[in-house]
């Protein structure tokens, strides 16, 4: 598969650059990209949730009235989960969500939604772009030459790119990563997916 390069004003550099089939071009594995999503955001949680339970809650054990005669049931202690301040019953404690992907499976899941979206024509291939400093109106101005500043863009460079980051972060729509740093989450919830010249390079060799 063939695309032309573009430049940062949108215009075809007269360069094109040939995708590897066996990354950009296979039959999409949805149950892997499935399993490479869910592991994904699995791994996203922090686990840290926390309540306390009965035997936590400083409260008197103090048995706060009479055992017969009032109308209702027993109870001895305030740190009841039954009233107001007391302990929490089977409440959430602290553990681990990780879900383990084998790197097979990884990056099979990569290899279908890069091929994904080349197939439907989201896939554009730019030369890397370079701002003198850090300005969101600049990065702006790309996202309008390329005309994709009305849909969710996730651009890949080759190396961490300071200016071209800084210029972009505060973009609700926009996302920046580094070619080593892919992920197939990423690339599913983008809508239009901006590959630099020489990260493809680095994206072919780390997939093939």
């Amino acid at each position: 598969m063939k695309l032309d390069i573009l430049n940062a004003k949108g215009e075809k550099t007269g360069r094109s650059i040939e995708l590897a089939d066996n990354v950009f071009a296979i039959e999409p594995n949805e149950h892997v990209v499935y399993l490479a999503v869910k592991a994904y955001l699995a791994n996203q949680r922090q686990g840290t949730h926390k309540t306390k339970e009965r035997w936590e809650v400083w409260r008197t054990t103090k048995k706060f009235k009479k055992q017969k005669g009032t109308g209702g049931a027993r109870a001895g202690s305030l740190k009841n989960p039954m009233y107001k301040g007391g302990g929490r019953t089977f409440g959430p404690r602290p553990h681990e969500y990780n879900l383990k992907v084998n790197k097979k499976v990884s990056l099979l899941a990569r290899r279908s939604a890069l091929s994904s979206k080349a197939k439907d024509g989201n896939l554009i291939v730019v030369e890397e772009i370079q701002l003198d400093q850090p300005r969101t109106k600049d990065f702006v101005a790309v996202l309008r030459n390329l005309h994709i500043d009305n849909n969710k863009a996730l651009f890949v460079t080759s190396e961490a790119n300071t200016n071209l980051y800084l210029s972009g972060r505060n973009l609700q729509n926009t996302r920046l990563v580094r070619a080593q740093d892919l992920n197939t989450y990423d690339i599913l919830r983008s809508q239009k997916l901006v590959l630099s010249e020489q990260s493809v390079d680095l994206i072919t060799k780390s997939l093939s």
